[in-house]
């Protein structure tokens, strides 16, 4: 069974920074993609960041993209997310997720493609 545990979140000012951390048990981890999700209250959750199997090839929202950075580790079994630049508009609570493919395709961000989810980590970002 596939387990995800998210940690790092916390409430920060705007323009601040923080660090997600994800690891991942249950599964070969170097055979899935990794992906990064927000949910904020009253919204659906979205895709963030996304990265290869290898961890060579990565995706972001448009809306994090030139402040949010994903890497993986994947001796550690763990992804993480650099959040630099934080704005209010990030605040909500994340989730990373092992997706079914090794890369990150057009549908990277859909629900379906998560294998399960974790209890996630909360960010909060006050102007």
């Amino acid at each position: 069974q596939v387990q995800v545990v998210e940690s790092g979140g916390g409430s920060v000012q705007a323009g601040g920074s923080l660090r997600l951390s994800c690891t991942a048990s249950g599964l070969s981890f170097d055979n899935y993609s990794m992906g990064w999700f927000r949910q904020a209250p009253g919204k659906e959750r979205e895709g963030v960041s996304c990265i290869s199997r290898g961890g060579g090839s990565t995706r972001d929202a448009d809306s994090v993209k030139g402040r949010f950075a994903v890497t993986r580790d994947n001796a550690e079994n763990t992804v993480s997310l650099q959040m630099n630049s934080l704005k209010p508009e990030d605040t909500a609570m994340y989730y990373c997720a092992a997706l079914r493919s090794s890369f990150c395709s057009d549908s990277w961000s859909e629900s379906w493609r998560a294998t399960s989810w974790g209890q996630g980590t909360q960010v909060t970002v006050s102007s």
